[in-house]
């Protein structure tokens, strides 16, 4: 699943990037809020965790926005208010829940859980992605090839889930890393080259193409 965090502090928003990375979520990261309303917007994503105090537009904005759009995807709000009448702004404006800062890790994590089992597996993009022969199925991490399954490593299936979300797009090296790997990694980047190879000698070499100084793209199989 994707999830988009909406934080200008930098440090706070990588940690919770990262936390959630590891937990198994495909993880964007946008510190102002017109851009998050841009790549929320998009309908891409699972659910979104939206600062209030934001530069470029407040959190009240951008939620208010996104719902009077039609966007139905889960937001839950941070802020470091407190008192009723923050949180019922914020819900008023169409929020699912709200999280007071400072707050515990687990209990964000809980949250998140939670949110995503409400919306349930009809709410969102559906999770099984068809391109051409290929199928993947994010939620039970399942990959077909034709009639076949596929076995892929977990970083193997990571680096096909943010293909594979964005097929048609071209996704950059760095965009990779930063989702597969974390934040913080600072080993050799050309280990995603060497992902992709796998993944063609897996999958067929024509599925993937680089684009040449932008990155991978994931096509149909004629």
């Amino acid at each position: 699943m994707r999830l988009l965090i909406v934080e200008d502090e930098k440090r706070l928003a990588l940690s919770l990037a990262k936390g959630l990375t590891a937990e198994g979520y495909a993880v964007d990261v946008v510190h102002d809020g017109l851009e998050g309303l841009h790549m929320a917007g998009e309908g891409s994503y699972d659910l979104v965790i939206l600062d209030i105090m934001l530069p470029g537009m407040n959190g009240y904005r951008v939620c208010g926005a996104l719902r009077a759009a039609g966007h139905d995807v889960p937001i839950l709000m941070l802020t470091a208010k407190d008192g009723e009448y923050d949180e019922a702004e914020g819900l008023d404006t169409g929020a699912d829940d709200y999280l007071t800062k400072p707050f515990s890790y687990v209990v964000l994590v809980a949250r998140v859980k939670a949110l995503l089992r409400r919306r349930g597996p009809s709410g969102g993009a559906s999770p099984v992605h068809e391109i051409g022969h290929l199928k993947v199925d994010t939620a039970a991490r399942r990959v077909f090839l034709a009639e076949d399954e596929i076995t892929l490593t977990t970083k193997e299936f990571s680096v096909l889930e943010q293909l594979v979300v964005r097929a048609g797009e071209v996704v950059s090296k760095a965009d990779i890393l930063e989702h597969v790997w974390d934040f913080a990694y600072e080993g050799d980047p050309n280990i995603v080259e060497v992902y992709i190879s796998t993944l063609r000698r897996k999958l067929g070499p024509e599925l993937i193409r680089t684009v040449r100084g932008a990155g991978y793209r994931l096509e149909a199989r004629a």
